[in-house]
């Protein structure tokens, strides 16, 4: 059903099962004011199709290859950076505190979990739209905890973990880069976010502290 007056809404699919791509397509293409204008499989496709089509809105997956249950957060964190005009709402089968904590923090406006019906999914997307939050029920009982209680220590991605021990070897972002197979830019990327979740004004820092944390 369409509000009057509301402009039409381009989303974006990321999901790494093309089935459950396609029965998003056909559940939100009942809408009137949404239009499913790309789709993505993985972290490459995604960026390809964001910067390609420039939706409104995407409806991301936490799990884009069998190597990690988290690429999503570096994909969010990469298109909120890139395309702050952009909503992304995370859609995924994964309910942890801390995933729904870092992906709020990761520029993400809205988690809910897969198995939501469809007029929660739609009332989510229309949140998002007006630049308001979007959570299920379970989500938003995960923000609420992670609010009473802090987290001991940062939560890195497997990807940050990977570029935070290259890091404590000495490494250059280059050097990184092609041993993880990534850009220099996508390196200088993550280094950031460790720096700022480990609260280091530097790289040498950020080993120091990771090093007494114990993530290194």
């Amino acid at each position: 059903m369409m509000i009057t007056g509301a402009r039409t809404l381009k989303i974006v699919l990321v999901d790494d099962h093309a089935i459950v791509r396609q029965g998003l397509k056909s559940i939100l293409e009942r809408e009137d004011d949404i239009s499913v204008i790309g789709e993505a499989a993985t972290a490459a496709e995604a960026r390809a199709v964001v910067e390609r089509t420039r939706p409104d809105i995407v409806l991301l997956d936490l799990k884009l290859s069998t190597g990690s249950n988290t690429e999503g957060l570096d994909v969010c964190a990469e298109l909120t950076s890139r395309y702050p005009e952009v909503g992304v709402l995370v859609l995924t089968t994964f309910l942890d505190d801390a995933l729904v904590v870092e992906a709020i923090h990761r520029g993400a406006r809205g988690y809910v979990i897969k198995d939501v019906d469809t007029t929660g999914l739609v009332s989510s997307i229309r949140a998002v739209a007006r630049n308001e939050s979007a959570f299920d029920s379970r989500s938003a009982s995960a923000m609420v905890r992670s609010i009473r209680t802090a987290p001991e220590e940062p939560v890195l991605t497997s990807r940050e973990q990977n570029v935070l021990e290259l890091l404590a070897r000495g490494l250059s972002n280059r050097d990184i880069g092609a041993r993880l197979y990534i850009s220099e830019t996508t390196v200088k990327f993550h280094v950031r976010n460790i720096m700022r979740k480990i609260g280091a004004s530097s790289r040498a820092e950020a080993v120091y502290e990771a090093s007494k944390m114990g993530l290194i």
